[in-house]
Protein backbone atom coordinates (compact mmCIF):
# COMPACT_ATOMS: atom_id res chain seq x y z
CA UNK A 1 0.00 0.00 0.00
CA UNK A 2 1.03 3.65 -0.84
CA UNK A 3 2.31 5.87 1.95
CA UNK A 4 -0.24 7.99 0.48
CA UNK A 5 -3.22 6.22 1.10
CA UNK A 6 -2.35 5.90 4.98
CA UNK A 7 -3.91 8.22 6.36
CA UNK A 8 -4.01 9.86 10.31
CA UNK A 9 -7.31 11.05 11.18
CA UNK A 10 -8.60 13.23 13.99
CA UNK A 11 -12.49 13.16 15.48
CA UNK A 12 -14.55 16.11 14.41
CA UNK A 13 -16.48 17.34 17.60
CA UNK A 14 -18.24 20.53 15.72
CA UNK A 15 -20.76 20.00 12.87
CA UNK A 16 -21.94 22.24 10.22
CA UNK A 17 -21.45 24.34 7.04
CA UNK A 18 -19.22 26.57 9.64
CA UNK A 19 -17.24 23.90 10.96
CA UNK A 20 -16.57 22.29 8.08
CA UNK A 21 -15.60 25.24 6.34
CA UNK A 22 -13.07 25.98 9.56
CA UNK A 23 -11.80 22.50 8.87
CA UNK A 24 -10.95 23.25 5.37
CA UNK A 25 -9.41 26.74 6.28
CA UNK A 26 -7.49 23.97 8.53
CA UNK A 27 -5.74 22.39 5.17
CA UNK A 28 -8.04 19.52 6.30
CA UNK A 29 -10.87 17.87 5.03
CA UNK A 30 -14.17 16.46 6.49
CA UNK A 31 -15.18 12.72 6.25
CA UNK A 32 -16.88 10.49 7.73
CA UNK A 33 -16.29 6.59 8.42
CA UNK A 34 -18.96 4.33 8.94
CA UNK A 35 -19.50 0.38 8.06
CA UNK A 36 -20.05 -3.02 9.70
CA UNK A 37 -22.72 -1.91 12.01
CA UNK A 38 -20.71 0.69 13.75
CA UNK A 39 -21.82 4.18 14.36
CA UNK A 40 -20.33 6.91 11.68
CA UNK A 41 -17.49 8.75 13.00
CA UNK A 42 -16.74 12.22 11.53
CA UNK A 43 -13.26 12.86 11.06
CA UNK A 44 -10.80 15.69 9.71
CA UNK A 45 -8.37 14.09 7.07
CA UNK A 46 -4.81 15.07 6.11
CA UNK A 47 -5.76 17.85 3.16
CA UNK A 48 -2.89 17.33 0.33
CA UNK A 49 -2.37 13.84 1.28
CA UNK A 50 -5.93 12.92 0.85
CA UNK A 51 -6.29 14.78 -2.00
CA UNK A 52 -3.28 12.83 -3.53
CA UNK A 53 -4.66 9.10 -2.76
CA UNK A 54 -7.96 10.17 -4.29
CA UNK A 55 -6.32 10.62 -7.97
CA UNK A 56 -6.23 6.84 -7.91
CA UNK A 57 -9.27 4.67 -8.79
CA UNK A 58 -10.62 2.23 -5.59
CA UNK A 59 -7.89 3.40 -3.50
CA UNK A 60 -7.70 1.32 -0.18
CA UNK A 61 -7.21 3.81 2.49
CA UNK A 62 -5.45 2.88 6.06
CA UNK A 63 -7.32 4.97 8.41
CA UNK A 64 -5.33 5.53 12.11
CA UNK A 65 -7.93 7.28 14.33
CA UNK A 66 -7.07 7.67 18.63
CA UNK A 67 -4.52 4.86 18.10
CA UNK A 68 -6.44 2.23 15.73
CA UNK A 69 -6.22 1.28 12.05
CA UNK A 70 -8.99 0.46 9.84
CA UNK A 71 -9.03 -0.19 6.44
CA UNK A 72 -11.54 1.93 4.28
CA UNK A 73 -12.77 3.06 0.54
CA UNK A 74 -14.01 6.02 -0.99
CA UNK A 75 -17.89 6.10 -1.85
CA UNK A 76 -18.50 9.10 -2.21
CA UNK A 77 -16.26 12.38 -2.84
CA UNK A 78 -17.91 15.52 -2.66
CA UNK A 79 -16.18 18.33 -4.97
CA UNK A 80 -16.76 22.56 -5.61
CA UNK A 81 -17.92 22.25 -8.91
CA UNK A 82 -16.52 25.70 -9.46
CA UNK A 83 -13.06 25.46 -7.37
CA UNK A 84 -12.87 21.80 -7.80
CA UNK A 85 -11.45 20.95 -4.14
CA UNK A 86 -12.65 18.34 -1.98
CA UNK A 87 -15.33 18.89 0.66
CA UNK A 88 -16.71 16.31 2.02
CA UNK A 89 -15.66 12.59 1.79
CA UNK A 90 -17.75 9.25 2.64
CA UNK A 91 -15.36 6.51 3.77
CA UNK A 92 -16.74 2.89 3.97
CA UNK A 93 -14.79 0.52 6.50
CA UNK A 94 -13.99 -2.59 4.41
CA UNK A 95 -11.84 -5.93 6.32
CA UNK A 96 -9.36 -8.14 4.87
CA UNK A 97 -11.29 -11.07 2.83
CA UNK A 98 -13.96 -9.16 2.42
CA UNK A 99 -15.54 -8.45 -1.32
CA UNK A 100 -17.00 -5.54 -2.67
CA UNK A 101 -18.63 -3.83 -5.65
CA UNK A 102 -16.96 -1.47 -7.31
CA UNK A 103 -16.85 0.44 -10.67
CA UNK A 104 -13.79 0.06 -12.31
CA UNK A 105 -12.81 1.74 -15.17
CA UNK A 106 -12.53 0.50 -19.28
CA UNK A 107 -8.53 1.38 -19.80
CA UNK A 108 -8.54 0.58 -24.44
CA UNK A 109 -4.94 -0.16 -25.28
CA UNK A 110 -3.41 -1.39 -28.71
CA UNK A 111 -4.74 -0.39 -31.79
CA UNK A 112 -7.76 -2.06 -34.40
CA UNK A 113 -6.97 -2.66 -38.21
CA UNK A 114 -5.50 0.30 -40.32
CA UNK A 115 -8.50 2.34 -41.55
CA UNK A 116 -10.70 1.47 -38.65
CA UNK A 117 -11.06 3.38 -35.35
CA UNK A 118 -12.49 2.03 -31.98
CA UNK A 119 -15.62 3.66 -30.33
CA UNK A 120 -16.34 3.22 -26.50
CA UNK A 121 -19.37 2.20 -25.53
CA UNK A 122 -18.93 2.05 -21.91
CA UNK A 123 -16.32 3.98 -19.61
CA UNK A 124 -16.94 1.41 -16.66
CA UNK A 125 -17.87 -1.55 -15.78
CA UNK A 126 -18.99 -3.19 -12.23
CA UNK A 127 -17.17 -6.32 -10.65
CA UNK A 128 -17.13 -7.74 -7.31
CA UNK A 129 -13.65 -8.22 -6.02
CA UNK A 130 -11.26 -8.26 -2.84
CA UNK A 131 -11.28 -4.99 -0.48
CA UNK A 132 -7.46 -5.18 -0.28
CA UNK A 133 -7.38 -6.22 -4.07
CA UNK A 134 -9.57 -3.83 -6.37
CA UNK A 135 -8.29 -3.41 -9.74
CA UNK A 136 -7.65 0.22 -10.64
CA UNK A 137 -8.78 -0.06 -14.12
CA UNK A 138 -9.77 -3.29 -16.63
CA UNK A 139 -7.62 -2.98 -19.67
CA UNK A 140 -9.65 -3.88 -23.35
CA UNK A 141 -7.51 -4.58 -26.24
CA UNK A 142 -8.32 -3.48 -29.75
CA UNK A 143 -5.25 -4.69 -31.22
CA UNK A 144 -6.10 -6.55 -34.90
CA UNK A 145 -9.38 -5.96 -34.14
CA UNK A 146 -11.61 -5.61 -37.18
CA UNK A 147 -14.30 -3.56 -38.00
CA UNK A 148 -17.81 -4.86 -36.86
CA UNK A 149 -16.12 -6.29 -33.66
CA UNK A 150 -17.96 -6.03 -30.46
CA UNK A 151 -15.63 -5.93 -27.22
CA UNK A 152 -18.26 -6.82 -24.89
CA UNK A 153 -18.09 -6.92 -20.58
CA UNK A 154 -17.65 -10.89 -20.83
CA UNK A 155 -14.84 -11.12 -23.38
CA UNK A 156 -12.80 -8.65 -20.49
CA UNK A 157 -10.16 -10.33 -18.69
CA UNK A 158 -11.00 -9.78 -14.69
CA UNK A 159 -8.33 -10.04 -12.08
CA UNK A 160 -8.01 -13.24 -10.10
CA UNK A 161 -10.39 -13.27 -7.65
CA UNK A 162 -13.05 -10.87 -9.54
CA UNK A 163 -16.28 -11.32 -10.57
CA UNK A 164 -18.38 -9.41 -12.80
CA UNK A 165 -21.50 -7.95 -12.08
CA UNK A 166 -22.43 -6.00 -15.30
CA UNK A 167 -24.20 -7.96 -17.59
CA UNK A 168 -21.82 -10.19 -19.81
CA UNK A 169 -23.27 -9.36 -23.10
CA UNK A 170 -23.01 -5.37 -22.32
CA UNK A 171 -21.20 -3.82 -25.03
CA UNK A 172 -18.19 -2.07 -23.97
CA UNK A 173 -16.05 -0.77 -27.32
CA UNK A 174 -17.26 -1.35 -30.83
CA UNK A 175 -14.70 -1.54 -33.89
CA UNK A 176 -15.93 0.85 -36.56
CA UNK A 177 -14.75 2.39 -39.94
CA UNK A 178 -15.21 6.28 -39.84
CA UNK A 179 -17.70 7.63 -41.97
CA UNK A 180 -16.92 9.61 -45.05
CA UNK A 181 -19.08 12.80 -44.30
CA UNK A 182 -17.21 14.55 -47.58
CA UNK A 183 -20.76 13.96 -49.80
CA UNK A 184 -22.74 15.43 -47.35
CA UNK A 185 -20.62 18.32 -46.92
CA UNK A 186 -20.79 19.05 -50.53
CA UNK A 187 -24.93 19.09 -50.69
CA UNK A 188 -24.70 21.31 -47.87
CA UNK A 189 -22.42 23.45 -49.54
CA UNK A 190 -24.37 23.33 -52.93
CA UNK A 191 -27.75 23.71 -50.91
CA UNK A 192 -26.26 27.28 -49.52
CA UNK A 193 -25.03 28.57 -52.62
CA UNK A 194 -28.50 28.20 -54.44
CA UNK A 195 -30.23 29.76 -51.37
CA UNK A 196 -27.10 32.71 -51.47
CA UNK A 197 -28.20 33.23 -55.43
CA UNK A 198 -31.64 33.19 -54.34
CA UNK A 199 -31.16 35.88 -52.15
CA UNK A 200 -29.06 37.75 -54.68
CA UNK A 201 -31.81 37.78 -57.16
CA UNK A 202 -34.67 38.33 -54.93
CA UNK A 203 -32.56 41.76 -53.92
CA UNK A 204 -32.14 42.39 -57.80
CA UNK A 205 -35.62 42.09 -58.69
CA UNK A 206 -36.32 44.86 -55.07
Amino acid sequence: MSDNNKLVAEARTEFGKGAARRTRRNNQIPAVLYGHGTAPVHVALPGHQTMLALKQSNALFEIELDGTTQFALAKDVQRDPVKNVIEHVDLLIVKKGEKVEVEVNVHVTGEPVPGTIHIVQSQTVVLEALATNLPEWIEADVTGREAGTVITAGDLVLPEGSALITEADADVVLISVPQDNSADDEAAAEVSAQQAAASASAAESE
